[in-house]
């Protein structure tokens, strides 16, 4: 299953499903009788997502029942938006905002009321795409009467720039399968296809990108694709105006293509996103435009979020978060409140957390020393920052259960077992190496969960014999910072979610060795010969349940024999919305609150 791509934001914007909120530090860990609930919402994502023909394609989507237009919704946003240019968009705070403001060729459309169902379509895209020889070619057609904000026709010369600027090197952030699947190359090489991207009047030849006529657009691989039309409907890949783009300045200030338009932004304060009048929805089966004004405001903690809308009173009435869950303290109170039930939302995210320890670290380079934070490492912390069971469940691999080849009993440094750590085998590794008292840099994120976990996991550490030295780091640039392969820190948590339900998503994106470069999504620069050889192996087995396996295996290997990345939570989440919000739907894909259902009551 897509999941619009993804890093989860510092951790930040994750999942729930009922269970027992955390009590002792010897609980917490995941227990083998998991609810029901929880693993059928697990498997269901694991499904794979028909792709649309033109029927399907055809806008505009369907009524959400009860719905009515006007009225303006607040948004309580703990962090502000760092990037709004679709090829720097992998975050999902950032994705979910990108729902309402930018479009791509496909995406996914809804295809039942709960957010459970979808199927991908043509969004700018007459259909989801054709190809004729098994995936090395794919031609999409955009439909009449797609426009930008400014009233501009969106054009194939616009598709072309969008898909030839990913190869400009301030292009750092975003997802890069297309653009290795242009170049045929699975590390940063991609970038020699273009070199500065199409800024200089260069293009990729028509042999790899053809644009015949106004309205079509011929991709063309080496190797059969099966999965573009996932990949093309990740916000990533959102268009961008070939006229009015600016380069580095198009990322605080981007033409914008879905019904909604920034009519205001002060980064790090508000944002304010008004109706885009050239936005026709015959033209669109994915999104409505209900809301007359959304108003977002930013540096809203879980706490302050969750207090504001459960007062519900004047605009709290008329509030809901696209990101923040329920904090850790209200949770299992508002998850046992029957009068509440209308107003949460619940579901289990893509996402796994992990702590990176940073091979680029001289330090960290010794195997003995890794496996002593492994072991040292507490997860209870993290699970009870975030609310316990119901918010968090303790990961023995890097594999999510929402994906393919996920493997339960997987868990080689226990933490399932003993979610407080092993301080007293972490010591005698240490001990071994002749490392006790080593200095360990923990970059942190300097929001209140992030100081609770981390305090916590450090003085786990400590017990070991390491002498952890903490240091925050700004939420809004967070994964900015630790993205950066010369980055200062020892060891620092991320989290990732599948694009769409394969490991294919998950392992190259985190653990190829040819990946790493500042922004990319290797942050423990992993660069293992094995783990890159099985990565290419892996990725030309056709059988999905073979390549699951295979997929598995390298992440086995990588947690267990090289323990560059230590597995901390599966993400779950609830969220919450004021009464006057109608249209409230946890969807799957997005991995929270559907923005594009929303409505004033």
């Amino acid at each position: 299953m897509g999941k619009g791509g993804r890093r989860a934001y510092a951790a930040l914007s994750l999942v729930a499903a009922g269970a027992l909120v955390l009590s002792g530090c010897s609980e917490g860990g995941s227990k083998e009788g998991d609810s029901k609930d929880d693993k059928e919402n697990a498997q269901r994502q694991q499904s794979s997502i028909d792709f649309g023909d033109v029927k399907a394609s055809t806008g505009p989507a369907a009524e959400v029942p009860g719905a009515k237009p006007g009225g303006a919704v607040t948004v309580l946003q703990r962090d502000s938006y760092a990037h709004l240019d679709p090829a720097q968009i992998y975050v999902s705070d950032e994705m979910a905002l990108s729902q309402l403001i930018h479009r791509g060729l496909t995406g996914y459309k809804p295809t039942s009321e709960d957010g459970k169902k979808h199927e991908i379509v043509g969004d700018l895209a007459t259909d989801s795409g054709t190809t004729t020889d098994g995936g090395k070619t794919w031609k999409y057609t955009l439909k009449d009467g797609v426009k930008w904000a400014d009233g501009s026709t969106i054009t194939a010369t616009d598709v072309r720039h969008t898909f030839e600027r990913l190869f400009a090197p301030f292009v750092a952030n975003g997802p890069t399968y297309i653009q290795q699947w242009l170049a045929d190359t699975p590390g940063t090489e991609y970038r020699s296809l273009l070199k500065g991207g199409p800024y200089g009047g260069q293009h990729l030849p028509d042999s790899v990108l053809e644009t015949p006529d106004a309205k079509t657009v011929v991709f063309k691989f080496k190797k059969p694709r099966p999965d573009l039309p996932y990949a093309l409907a990740m916000a990533g890949y959102s268009l961008v105006s070939q006229k009015k783009d600016t380069k580095e300045k198009y990322d605080k200030a981007p033409m914008t293509a879905g019904p909604y338009k920034i009519q205001d932004f002060k980064s790090g304060k508000t944002m304010v996103l008004v109706k885009n009048t050239a936005w026709d929805p015959k033209t669109d089966p994915i999104r409505h435009q209900y809301v007359d004004r959304f108003s977002i405001a930013f540096n809203k903690q879980y706490e302050d979020s969750t207090k504001a809308i459960l007062d519900d009173s004047g605009a709290n009435a008329t509030a809901v978060s696209f990101n923040n869950e329920v904090d850790a303290g209200n949770l299992s109170k508002i998850l046992a409140d029957s009068a509440l039930k209308s107003r949460t939302v619940s579901g289990y995210q893509p996402y796994v957390g992990q702590i990176d320890i940073n091979l680029s670290q001289k330090e960290m380079q010794d195997k003995t020393v890794r496996e002593a934070i492994a072991y040292a490492l507490p997860i209870t912390p993290f699970v009870r920052a975030y609310g316990g069971t119901a918010a968090r469940e303790v990961a023995g691999g890097l594999i999510s259960p929402t994906v393919s080849g996920y493997n339960p009993a997987f868990d080689p440094f226990g933490k399932k077992k003993k979610p407080a750590g092993d301080p007293a085998k972490a010591k005698e590794l240490l001990e071994k190496a002749g490392k006790t008292g080593l200095k360990l840099t923990f970059g942190y994120i300097n929001t209140p969960e992030g100081q609770q976990y981390s305090t916590a996991m450090a003085a786990g550490l400590e017990k070991a014999g390491f002498d952890v030295q903490r240091q925050e780091i700004p939420a809004e640039t967070y994964y900015d910072q630790v993205g950066k392969v010369s980055n200062n820190f020892d060891i620092y948590h991320t989290a990732w979610g599948a694009d769409w339900p394969s490991a294919s998503t998950v392992v190259p994106p985190l653990y190829d060795g040819r990946q790493i470069q500042d922004g990319a999504a290797n942050y423990s620069h992993i660069n293992d010969p094995k783990v890159n050889a099985d990565i290419d192996k892996a990725g030309t087995i056709t059988d999905p349940i073979k390549a699951a396996e295979a997929w598995n295996k390298i992440n086995e290997y990588i947690v267990k024999d090289v323990v560059s990345n230590i597995p901390t939570a599966y993400y779950k989440q609830t969220q919450i919305a004021g009464s006057k919000i109608g249209g409230l739907v946890y969807d799957d894909v997005i991995g929270g609150v559907d923005p594009r259902r929303l409505f004033v009551k």
